[in-house]
């Protein structure tokens, strides 16, 4: 699943007039917060317009992933905490998980407590189930996760794979779970909208319109109480609408983009309004197109890397919601720290215009009358795209802009709708744009959204996985293959020191920006948030972990 289209996937936030924040009602949910947490309810609110009644776990399109409250029905095996990636996951429906043979097989031991909404068991047979749903059908399985053997063994299921399953390991374990007494009467499960959901979580689906989704406590939740009796989430028409909403207390938990936070947000309650950003493993960054001369000149690609200021597009673009690149391997820190080679822990993205005119200079460009030429005396311009209205990519590509004017190289910004945009990238017909990457466990998952040959397609045939640049490097594609594959953590290590030295000598993007996984919350009527005192989970309430968080609430004295 991509990085967008996983909610950290670009945390949804990103833009004002984006595709996926299409057009919905501001004023659905006037008033519907009184009371608060006194009244045992949660408003939630998203600026992604009206949906339509699909509650397919499933669907990364459904209102139930689009919204996030279909991890407040459907469970996952083990919680992960993407922004504390090497932490071990928590126990959920999942007692235990052993893997074995160099991550080729896993044993899940279930929770013998843990039932369904409506009151049946929840089984091995379950399990094994959804995971032959995943396995049956492609267009369910987001992840891409290459199934071979599923047993069940007495309370036990057991899946084994032809290759290792190091890097998809918590893809695998916080998999959500669905009762297989309803789902084997499914005709076609790829467009089934499962409008009344029954899920093993403490939630179940009260109403449904285009603007508000309710969902009500279940009580006989197999893991006990709950203080939130009841979750609304609210579609609007758009951020600012969404921000008014979080700003009158009418939304106590989002998570949309705002270039003046501080005074639109923050300062109408300094007490109760907060927000955190954390990071995971993946970036936004500018993508270069490899296949088009000069950009398949890695010296240009470098030059250009050292003189980008992220500090200036950390504060003017992302507005300091989205946390800073600080190593040029791009990988975020502090989540990425133990990841970072020897060589990068020091190192830093401080423009280095002088280092950048010397890498040029010994590369055969020529800076002459203030252009830059090519090693064929051609002079060195490029178009800069991104979707009109996306507002941090626009203004980070100006300062991009005047970032490399400094080297001789001459850039015009050109927008576009977010749907021509889109088909652009993936067929690689740009320059350079500002795109995201995907994320993971470890910085693997970044790594190989940019540089994996695998994944190469000729320009003008669509990549729909990653590698919009048409990077070509075979180092990289067996880089990659290793960290993967290997069965030693020597062997990892290495291998994804050599994929660091490629990103910074090479470049195939300029890390711009870590990939937060954020929100704005209230503590004025629930307390018990996660926090960067207390990072227990990301706080985006479209995540796995959103679940984690709500059963950690309780009402504010």
């Amino acid at each position: 699943m991509s990085a967008r289209c996983h909610a950290t996937l670009r945390a949804l936030s990103i833009a004002t007039a984006a595709v996926l924040l299409a057009a919905g009602c501001s004023s659905a949910n006037s008033g519907a917060n009184k009371g608060g947490g006194a009244s045992g309810v949660l408003n939630l609110g998203k600026p992604d317009g009206p949906q339509t009644d699909n509650s397919n776990p499933f669907l990364s399109t459904s209102a139930g992933a689009t919204l996030g409250y279909r991890f407040m029905i459907y469970e996952p095996l083990a919680m992960t905490n993407q922004i504390r990636p090497a932490d071990k996951a928590a126990p959920w429906l999942a007692t235990d998980w052993k893997w074995e043979s160099n991550f080729t097989e896993v044993t899940f031991t279930l929770d013998p407590k843990a039932k369904w909404a409506d009151g049946k068991p929840l089984t091995a047979d379950d399990v094994a189930y959804t995971f032959e749903l995943l396995k049956k059908h492609p267009a369910l399985n987001g992840n891409g996760i290459p199934f071979d053997g599923i047993a069940v063994r007495g309370k036990q299921v057991e899946l084994t794979f032809k290759e290792s399953q190091y890097v998809n390991q918590n893809k695998i374990i916080q998999q959500f779970i669905v009762p297989k007494h309803i789902w084997q009467g499914v005709k076609n499960p790829e467009t089934w909208p499962n409008r009344t959901p029954v899920g093993s979580g403490p939630y179940k689906l009260k109403t449904f319109t285009p603007q508000t989704t309710t969902l009500t406590a279940t009580p006989s939740y197999w893991k006990g109480r709950t203080e939130v009796k009841e979750l609304r989430y609210t579609a609007y028409n758009d951020n600012s609408a969404a921000t008014t909403a979080l700003a009158n207390g009418k939304v106590e938990w989002s998570f949309v983009f705002m270039p003046n936070y501080k005074q639109l947000f923050i300062a109408k309650d300094p007490k109760n309004h907060k927000l955190w950003f954390p990071s995971g493993l993946g970036v936004h960054g500018l993508w270069f197109n490899t296949a088009r001369k000069p950009f398949d000149n890695p010296a240009l690609r470098r030059a250009m890397a050292m003189v980008v200021d992220r500090k200036a597009i950390y504060t003017q673009a992302e507005a300091t919601l989205y946390p800073e690149i600080t190593n040029p391997t791009g990988i975020p820190l502090p989540a990425g720290e133990s990841f970072l080679a020897p060589e990068y822990k020091s190192a830093t993205t401080a423009p280095d215009v002088a280092g950048a005119k010397k890498v040029l200079a010994e590369a055969g460009f020529e800076l002459s009358g203030g252009v830059l030429k090519d090693p064929d005396g051609k002079p060195v311009k490029l178009t800069l795209t991104d979707p009109a209205g996306w507002n941090d990519y626009i203004t980070g590509l100006a300062i991009i802009k005047d970032n490399i004017k400094q080297l001789g190289i001459e850039a015009k910004v050109k927008t576009q709708t977010a749907e021509a945009w889109g088909a652009d990238v993936a067929n690689g017909n740009f320059d350079a744009t500002l795109h995201w990457t995907n994320s993971g466990a470890t910085p693997y998952d970044m790594y190989q959204n940019i540089m994996d040959g695998a994944l190469l397609q000729p320009v003008g045939k669509a990549s729909q996985l990653g590698n919009f640049g048409r990077f070509k490097n075979d180092e990289a594609t067996e880089a990659l293959k290793d960290f993967a594959g290997a069965t030693e953590d020597s062997a990892r290590t290495a291998a994804m020191n050599t994929l660091q030295k490629i990103m910074v000598e090479q470049a195939p993007m300029i890390p711009t920006a870590a990939a937060p996984i954020g929100a704005e919350y209230s503590t004025k009527n629930w307390v018990g948030w996660p926090s960067e005192a207390d990072p227990y989970a990301p706080p985006q309430h479209t995540q796995p972990s959103a679940l984690q968080i709500v059963l950690k609430l309780e009402p504010a004295k």
